[in-house]
């Protein structure tokens, strides 16, 4: 399992960063998450530059995308000099397996993979490994990515206090700790969660924990997939946070659960039009396993 607090222990143990510097002109995806990550533990300012040979042996610079080495103990991340064969892979991939988050990245951040094809391979090669057109990625911009890349290359140094660098830091720490935050909750429905086998199908159990988490379902779809479980369950039954019962809610939407079927239970105070969603006063295992039964669309 994941060790957050070793996972901590180890980034702040590591010697400080002075400062960041990132290659000069156009500024890109890869190279701005990278710098934000980095900030996330080493709020010092970026220099948008060239590197001299002293930068790159400096084992207190980080060169991020520029200068053609990758030697993660000199916090040097270029991905440039490798093979045009090899499997994309972007600065920010570097930075994120520097710091032993990248696995987890891969698996939580369904936009990452996009973005080492599109900075290794370009957006028709991107297109194409997607399945679709390139005017659809184009469709994809989004202003707020436009705006901030922009105001990233239009200056030469980003120092701490500015709004930039501020919002670059902020972005840095939520990807963190989105992650890690991630890979504890997993942890957590790993240790307390129950696959229920039920007629036909099974349901994903997490039992009420006290404390209770501010959002009792997050990570249980996540769960599922990472455990194996996708191609049998069909319903997952979490703590309802508003109340001392349970809701109960289809997993991937699979239709053959219709939650509509037991809204005229003394027991069910909400079910959704649509049937995916619904939420009970009840507690006993058994009546929740007879509800979750009672969905079923035989």
């Amino acid at each position: 399992m994941f060790d957050v607090q070793r996972w901590m222990f180890d980034v702040h143990s590591i010697m400080p960063i002075t400062f960041i510097i990132t290659h000069p002109g156009g500024a890109h995806k890869d190279d701005f998450l990278a710098c934000c990550v980095l900030l996330a533990n080493h709020p010092v300012r970026v220099e948008r530059r060239n590197p001299t040979e002293e930068d790159l042996r400096s084992l207190e610079i980080a060169v991020v995308d520029i200068g053609h080495q990758h030697e993660p103990a000199q916090f040097n991340f270029d991905h440039h000099q490798f093979p045009r064969d090899q499997t994309p892979s972007c600065a920010l991939s570097l930075v994120l397996q520097h710091l032993s988050l990248y696995e987890d990245a891969k698996k939580f951040c369904d936009w990452l993979e996009t973005s080492e094809w599109l900075d290794c391979r370009g957006p028709v090669n991107t297109a194409t490994w997607l399945g679709t057109g390139r005017d659809i990625l184009a469709k994809l911009n989004s202003p707020i990515d436009v705006t901030l890349l922009r105001r990233f290359a239009a200056q030469g140094v980003h120092q701490p206090g500015e709004p930039i660098w501020e919002i670059m830091r902020m972005i840095g720490q939520d990807l963190v700790d989105y992650i890690t935050g991630l890979r504890a909750r997993l942890n957590e429905i790993a240790a307390q969660a129950e696959v229920w086998q039920l007629d036909g199908f099974s349901a994903l159990f997490m039992p009420r924990t006290d404390p209770l988490p501010e959002e009792p379902s997050a990570g249980l779809g996540r769960y599922i997939e990472e455990a194996g479980l996708h191609n049998e369950v069909l319903a997952i039954i979490y703590p309802d946070r508003r109340g001392d019962g349970y809701g109960m809610r289809r997993y991937n939407d699979d239709p053959r659960l219709d939650f509509t079927r037991i809204d005229t239970e003394p027991d069910v105070h909400f079910t959704h039009q649509q049937g995916f969603i619904a939420k009970t006063s009840a507690t006993e295992l058994v009546r929740l396993r007879t509800l979750l039964s009672q969905s079923l669309i035989q």
